[in-house]
């Protein structure tokens, strides 16, 4: 049976119903379902088992429904194309947070697969639509949520509000009148059984007091502290809480792509890997250019990459040294603190230092970028160094050590359009005939790039002109830069 609108309906009704059970209960009474719906019971029954007979549904007479693996699959993904379109809607269309479930429910049967992957890809694969509803991913599974309503959270301890499980208009626009979204600290600083109510501190040490019933919709998270004892005994927190859904100039970057010289602090996606080439020809006649290839490992916080470089001096081109890189995406970007991915290299003399292709020697590398986002801008910032001890000299080889700081900032101009200035400043150590010398080098590189989507594919070009100052000289040229990402699963 193919999953029409009123399958789909059904089927979320039993989801969101058996999730609202309490144990040991593990069916829907017919009742209830028929209630969600609008229906009669008479009517329920008789698409339950329709639905019992293609197997979305185990259905026992005069007990309830629960859905099969099957149906609750088929379930969760209606649930996820709802959610982000409702978070689609808040973010880039604008809408109010109170008016987009209506919008959702008739939406939500009629997009396709392929349309939701690009929605969640370019919201930046969220995890929350605009209520704190948890989104499946695209396989329907749900990333289990810890919480607690204000009936059942410690009093007078801080908490943040992470979910609101109600999508009635009039109860959202009370929400958001006493700020008591999702992200909002809060603190629960009485319960009054005899008068049914909650009081509640909020933003400003504002009261407010609601209704047991309202109470019970709002899910919040404890704040958790995280104390350490530092030299004169000072006690430390750290707060973690749900990041605020972020629209307007706060809403993600819609070209997802490195930097010309100075790298970024965020690793490949799940499933998506990267090509990525750049050409820099200076003022001499020369050229480098390189190839790189990036690869997640199961998971973001893990990636494999590999950079083979190619020159050309003179007479002599061809494959210069090559690179072996694992980074560790360790921090993810929230609103107070940067995305931070180390990353270690690998050098591998490929190259012909005789021919002026390489320097001969093993060695690594190893590079700290951090990343954040202030509005409509991007700013990346890189420490890091490269150790070759046994650089192939005229006579003997040379231990090299080369440290460097780089920074960039990125301003979103069109939502396609990046205006980019980058700086890297390196002091180089060289062989000098027989011996090594260190210099000092700055090179700035003002640059635009832009791109297009191309079904499951994004595409970047860019160009950008690096001007070198070092030793007293400068030396302009241009550079080129072309990506592409694409899905591998």
């Amino acid at each position: 049976m193919l999953p029409s609108s009123t399958v789909e309906n059904y089927l979320k009704a039993i989801y969101a119903g058996v999730a609202g059970l309490s144990a040991p209960n593990r069916l829907l009474p017919m009742g209830h379902l028929a209630s969600a719906l609008g229906v009669t019971p008479g009517t329920a029954t008789t698409m339950v088992k329709t639905l019992a007979e293609s197997g979305l549904v185990h259905y026992e007479p005069y007990t309830g429904v629960a859905l099969t693996s099957a149906g609750e699959k088929l379930a969760a993904l209606v649930l996820r194309r709802h959610r982000l379109i409702e978070l689609f809607l808040v973010r880039v269309m604008g809408y109010a947070w109170d008016e987009v479930h209506d919008e959702a429910e008739q939406l939500e049967h009629v997009v396709s697969d392929r349309l939701i992957e690009r929605i969640d890809e370019m919201l930046g694969r969220p995890e929350v639509d605009p209520h704190g509803d948890p989104i499946p991913n695209s396989e329907g599974q749900v990333k289990q949520q810890e919480a607690q309503s204000l009936l059942t959270c410690p009093l007078k301890t801080p908490v943040v509000v992470s979910r609101v499980i109600d999508q009635d208009k009039v109860f959202l626009r009370f929400i958001e009148q006493n700020n008591l979204k999702p992200g909002e600290s809060i603190e629960v600083e009485e319960r009054d059984s005899a008068s049914d109510a909650v009081q509640v501190r909020g933003k400003n040490d504002r009261r407010i007091t609601i209704g047991t019933r309202a109470a019970s919709k709002l899910l919040v998270n404890v704040v958790r502290l995280l104390l350490f004892v530092a030299l004169g005994g000072t006690a430390y927190a750290q707060v973690q809480e749900p990041e605020p859904v972020r629209t307007g100039s706060d809403r993600p970057f819609e070209i997802t792509d490195n930097s010309f010289l100075v790298e970024e602090a965020f690793n490949q996606e799940p499933g998506i890997f990267q090509n990525i080439f750049g050409i820099y020809r200076p003022g001499d006649g020369s050229w480098v250019s390189a190839f790189t290839q990036e690869w997640p490992v199961r998971v973001q916080a893990h990636q494999l990459s590999y950079t083979v470089a190619f020159a050309g001096t003179g007479a002599n081109s061809g494959v210069s040294d090559a690179l072996l890189h694992y980074r560790f995406q360790l921090w993810d970007e929230t609103s107070r603190r940067p995305a931070f991915s180390p990353r270690v290299s690998l050098v591998l003399p490929t190259g012909s230092a005789s021919r002026g292709l390489g320097d001969g020697s093993a060695g690594w590398e190893v590079n700290m970028p951090f990343s954040k986002q202030v509005r409509d801008i991007y700013f990346h910032w890189n420490a890091g160094f490269t150790h070759l001890p046994s650089a192939e000299g005229v006579a003997t080889n040379h231990n090299l050590f080369t440290p460097r700081v780089a920074a960039s900032g990125i301003w979103r101009a069109r939502p396609m359009l990046n205006l980019m200035l980058e700086s890297v400043f390196e002091w180089p150590e060289e062989i000098d005939d027989t011996a090594t010398a260190r210099t000092r080098s700055t090179t700035v590189i003002p640059g635009l790039r832009t791109g297009w989507n191309a079904g499951d594919a994004q595409v970047i070009v860019g160009v950008g002109v690096p001007v070198t100052f070092a030793d007293g000289a400068t030396d302009g040229g241009v550079f080129g830069y072309f990506s592409y990402e694409l899905p591998f699963r």
